[in-house]
């Protein structure tokens, strides 16, 4: 009976630990993370299990608002290296911040919302069709973004919905300044990649709603929609992303701050945000399905 125990045991073990493998792409080597950053999320899978029946944009939010005050770190998915699987919920930037929301949320409403489900919801929104590959099989851009995840139905993209306004850009950042990104800076054969995707990015149809008619499509966002802010930077689509807020009737936004340097749910109103900014010119609208 001794014998028998030890052997089920060992059994459980190893599938667990392969089952742990095959949710990560067979390659447990490319995860990289903290003890700490899978005690945030199974604390936060814990927290919100009783909330699996929302609707994705509110556990968005109650996501969110669970990681208020989390610190504002910049480039924390650019190791230089090979690309890796990067899980960071202690340090959060303006895209991870809204990523690992959607695929918190998205995790909570499994029938098994396990640390692992996490890890393959997050690597399917950040990757482009949900395949980690090399460096350009992130998708850098978030307009990019936006398209991709429409096509995975992980969101919807709408703003075409709140006006049939083309966004216009041609997108040219990152093949224009390789020395800024080490992965472009030690691979010239990546700019050569990444430049071929601004050209596909550019040449796509895509829509914004600019802010000066902000108050007629203000009524039409909800809680929990992922919004692009579209620029006027030359090679650029969108130079910051946020999470629509109601409070007090209008819109507001939670995001992670560069000005503030952590996750805030902002004072002003989404109207005066775009306002305060000459370079914004306005959004793009993803809605979580």
């Amino acid at each position: 009976m001794k014998h028998v125990l030890v052997l089920v045991l060992t059994l459980l073990i190893f599938s667990l630990s392969l089952g742990a493998q095959l949710l990560t792409q067979d390659k447990p080597d490319e995860l990289v993370l903290t003890s700490r950053d899978k005690e945030i999320v199974d604390t936060l899978l814990w927290k919100l299990k009783k909330d699996q029946k929302l609707e994705t944009g509110s556990l968005i939010i109650k996501v969110g608002k669970l990681l208020l005050e989390t610190p504002y770190v910049a480039n924390t998915l650019e190791k230089g290296g090979n690309e890796k699987m990067v899980i960071n919920l202690r340090e959060l930037d303006c895209t991870t911040f809204a990523e690992n929301c959607l695929a918190l949320a998205r995790t909570i409403q499994n029938d098994n919302p396990t640390f692992y489900k996490f890890v393959d919801e997050l690597k399917y929104i950040r990757y482009r069709d949900g395949l980690l590959n090399e460096y350009p099989s992130r998708l850098h851009y978030f307009s990019d973004w936006i398209f991709n995840n429409d096509k995975k139905k992980t969101v919807k993209s709408i703003s075409s919905e709140f006006g049939n306004i083309p966004l216009n850009v041609r997108v040219s950042f990152m093949s224009k300044h390789p020395e800024l990104y080490p992965a472009l800076k030690n691979n010239p054969e990546f700019v050569r990649t990444i430049s071929k995707q601004e050209d596909e990015i550019s040449n796509r149809k895509s829509w914004y709603n600019p802010k000066n008619r902000f108050t007629e499509f203000e009524h039409l966002l909800h809680d929990g929609d992922i919004l692009g802010i579209t620029t006027s930077m030359p090679g650029m689509d969108i130079s910051h992303v946020v999470i629509a807020i109601h409070k007090e009737g209008r819109i507001h936004i939670i995001h992670a701050s560069l000005k503030h340097k952590k996750v805030i749910i902002s004072t002003e109103t989404l109207e005066q945000y775009l306002k305060n900014y000459k370079a914004i010119t306005g959004i793009m609208v993803a809605r979580p399905l």
